[in-house]
């Protein structure tokens, strides 16, 4: 509803794709380039959210809410992994004491 009035105001689906576009190439260089896992947990979670973005602005423009349920579905799934990333982030930093994702090898049985 709120984007709606956005687009009413004028501004282009142009932008949206450009804003997301960027998010997500943030997300993309943060995964790539941290060793730190909470850090790697945000940058995943911040190209989830750029997808979240693009759907939302895509669906409004076109007028139909079917995207914005796999928006629903996608946050869903994006809180059960942090749950889950947080969790396993715990123990192995309580086994290894950092988290520093290129010591995760040891955890190999």
């Amino acid at each position: 509803m709120i984007l709606q009035t956005v687009f009413d105001a004028g501004v282009s689906i142009e932008y949206y794709v450009m804003l997301a576009s960027i998010l997500f190439g943030i997300g993309v260089l943060g995964v790539l380039i941290r060793k730190n896992a909470i850090i790697l947990l945000m940058c995943i979670e911040l190209m989830l959210n750029a997808a979240n973005l693009l759907l939302v602005a895509f669906s409004t423009y076109y007028g139909k809410a079917d995207a914005q349920i796999f928006v629903f579905f996608i946050m869903v799934v994006a809180a059960a992994e942090a749950t889950v990333g947080l969790s396993i982030l715990v123990m192995a930093y309580r086994n290894l004491r950092t988290v520093d994702i290129s010591l995760f090898n040891k955890l190999k049985g």
